[in-house]
C-alpha cells in the first residue's frame, strides 16, 4: 500500500501505481505520476507480463520550450506522457522517462513534476511512484516539500522520512536538490548553479561518446535574431546593458555576460603557482593579477566543438582568428582554478565592453 505524505498525496512504488491503474479505486487517486526509466504505458506489462491496463488519450507533450532550449539532454528525453484510465472514474497519469543513476538529469523534470502534483492534490489525490518507491519518487516528493513549505533539503526529506522511512535518493539526486535549494526553490536556468550544473551533462554526455550538435550549444549572440519570446542571448543583446565580448579583430560578438560561467579565483590545483615570479611581497595577495581569462558555456558559433574532438582552439567564426581553447577534460585558468569541461576566452583577444 502506498503511503501518506500529506493530505492528498501519496507515494508508492510500481505495484501500488499498477493497482490504482487497475481498479481505479485505491486510496481515492485521481492522479499517478509516474517516474519510471520508461513514459510508456507498456512498462507495466514489461514488468508483469499479463498485465492489462486500459488507457486512452494518450498525448506527449514538451516538459517546456525553455527547458527544451537550454538542457543538454536529447529532445525525445524531454518528453512526458499523459494519459486517461479507461474507468468511469477519471484517472490521469503524468509519466517522466528518468533512470535511477547518479548521472541522471532530475533538476531539468522537477518544475513539471511539481506543477503536476500541486495541481493534482486541488482537483483530487495524486501518487508519485517509481519502481521501488526509494528514490526516484523520493526526490520528486522532496522537491514538492522543498519549494511548498520552504524547507531545506535536510528538512524536506526527514519530513518525508516520518511518513516512509525507508526512501533515499540516490546521490546525484541529492546534489541535484541542493542546487535546487541553492537557486531559491527554482530551477533558474541563468543562474551560474545551472550553467555548471548543464556543462557537466554535456561533459558526461561527451565522454559517453554522444555527438554534441548544434542544438545542444547555447544560441550564438552574434547572429541576428527577432526580438521576441527567445530566451538566449542574441534575443536580449538590444535591452542588455551588460558587458558583451567581441573579436578584437573584427569586432564580431562572440558571448554575452550570460554566456560567462563564474569561478572562484584560485580555487582548486595550483600546482604551476611555484613557478609564478611575483615582485613586492609574495605574501600580499593584492600584488596578484586579474584571470587572463573568462570561461563561458559552448555556443553554436564554436565549430571545432560540434565536430567531437576532445580539445582544439576557439577560432573567430568571421575573420578565423584564434580566441581562446577548449578542453573537455578541463584546464586551469592563471589564477590557479581548475575548470572542466573548458571554453575559455582570452581577453588579450577580446574586447571586452559594456552595450
Amino acid at each position: 500500500m502506498p503511503y501518506v505524505v500529506r493530505e492528498n498525496l501519496l507515494i508508492g512504488n510500481i505495484g501500488d501505481a499498477a493497482e490504482i491503474l487497475q481498479n481505479a479505486t485505491v486510496q481515492h487517486v485521481t492522479h499517478i505520476l509516474s517516474v519510471l526509466s520508461s513514459a510508456s504505458i507498456s512498462f507495466f506489462s514489461e514488468w508483469r507480463p499479463g498485465l492489462t491496463i486500459p488507457a486512452k488519450d494518450i498525448a506527449k507533450v514538451h516538459v517546456a520550450d525553455n527547458a527544451a532550449a537550454k538542457s543538454a539532454l536529447p529532445p525525445e528525453k524531454l518528453l512526458y506522457s499523459v494519459e486517461y484510465a479507461g474507468h468511469d472514474l477519471k484517472l490521469v497519469r503524468m509519466a517522466v522517462p528518468l533512470r535511477d543513476t547518479e548521472n541522471e538529469d532530475l533538476l531539468d523534470y522537477l518544475d513539471v513534476c511539481i506543477d503536476f502534483i500541486d495541481r493534482s492534490r486541488k482537483e483530487g489525490s495524486v501518487l508519485v511512484h517509481c519502481f521501488a518507491g526509494v528514490s526516484r519518487s523520493a526526490a520528486v516528493i522532496t522537491a514538492y516539500l522543498m519549494r511548498t513549505e520552504r524547507l531545506s533539503r535536510e528538512d524536506a526529506l526527514e519530513s518525508l522520512r516520518q511518513s516512509c522511512e525507508f526512501v533515499c535518493p540516490n546521490d546525484g539526486f541529492l546534489e541535484q536538490l541542493k542546487m535546487f535549494e541553492e537557486m531559491g526553490f527554482k530551477v533558474d536556468y541563468s543562474s551560474p548553479i545551472y550553467k555548471r550544473f548543464r556543462l557537466k551533462i554535456l561533459g558526461e554526455n561527451h565522454f559517453s561518446g554522444l555527438r554534441i550538435d548544434s542544438s545542444k550549444l547555447g544560441a550564438d549572440p552574434g547572429m541576428p535574431v527577432e526580438i521576441s519570446s527567445e530566451v538566449d542571448g542574441a534575443a536580449k543583446v538590444e535591452n542588455n546593458r551588460s558587458p558583451t565580448y567581441r573579436c578584437k579583430k573584427c569586432r564580431r560578438l562572440v558571448a554575452l555576460q550570460e554566456h560567462v560561467i563564474d569561478h572562484i579565483p584560485g580555487e582548486g590545483e595550483t600546482s604551476f603557482e611555484w613557478h609564478k615570479r611575483r615582485s613586492g611581497n609574495p605574501f600580499n595577495k593584492s600584488n596578484e593579477s586579474e584571470c587572463s581569462s573568462i570561461f563561458i558555456e559552448p555556443l553554436r558559433w564554436m565549430k571545432a566543438v560540434e565536430e567531437g574532438a576532445l580539445e582544439g582552439k576557439l577560432s573567430c567564426a568571421h575573420c578565423d582568428a584564434r580566441l581562446g581553447y577548449f578542453n573537455w577534460a578541463g584546464t586551469q585558468c592563471s589564477c590557479g582554478s581548475w575548470i572542466t569541461p573548458a571554453f575559455q576566452l582570452h581577453k588579450s583577444r577580446i574586447d571586452i565592453s559594456p552595450m
